[in-house]
């Protein structure tokens, strides 16, 4: 069994080439990273100035490892899940489930995650993931689009009236960016690592 050449993504390093074989292990590494981005929403670590969660990170983590084919698929069944009513978000079930959740003031931002984890993906997928420096970057304008849908989708549903920015985007910066931060440092390593 060989695996794909070393220019594709870091978790391309473990795939089969073809075959039924690479069906599963893409199957599973969706499945895993579903699971990763479900645990991700739940943990919740204090920070200033307000307590944050996981899922950007995450996002931009597996798809700085997955590259971007794989890592919209995870995201995208992750959505798919949620939509399916499991309590797979942050705030879930007790802020509500299913479509009723992804329709309200988060739904932009989790229409976000798939759109950051295409733009990242595909910068990792082109050898991107070796500088840590220059993923990062990149994984800063993957959280940009995932703000700016965010903030559309929170606007519509509030009214542009209320202090959007406040709500949406000003307390999660600085959690983002060391999130972020921490993401590229790891897909960098474990490429360069892989890469040996």
């Amino acid at each position: 069994m060989s695996a794909v050449a070393v220019d594709g993504p870091l978790v391309g390093r473990f795939i089969p080439e073809s075959g039924s074989a690479r069906l599963v292990a893409y199957a599973g590494f969706a499945i895993l990273g579903s699971l990763i981005l479900w645990a991700s929403a739940k943990i919740s670590v204090p920070f200033w100035p307000v307590p944050m969660t996981l899922q950007t990170g995450a996002v931009a983590l597996l798809a700085g490892a997955y590259g971007w084919r794989l890592g919209l698929a995870t995201v995208l069944l992750y959505l798919i899940q949620g939509a399916a009513g499991i309590p797979v978000f942050e705030g879930t079930p007790a802020k509500g489930i299913g479509l009723a959740y992804m329709v309200g003031t988060t739904g932009g931002y989790l229409v976000g995650f798939a759109v950051a984890a295409a733009i990242i993906g595909w910068f990792a997928e082109r050898g991107g993931d070796r500088n840590p420096v220059t993923l990062f970057a990149v994984m800063v304008l993957g959280s940009a689009v995932v703000f700016a849908l965010g903030l559309l989708w929170l606007g519509t549903v509030v009214g542009w009236d209320k202090p959007i920015l406040e709500w949406g985007l000003y307390p999660f910066v600085l959690g983002d960016l060391v999130k972020l931060a921490l993401a590229a440092c790891l897909v960098s390593a474990g490429a360069r690592l892989v890469r040996r």
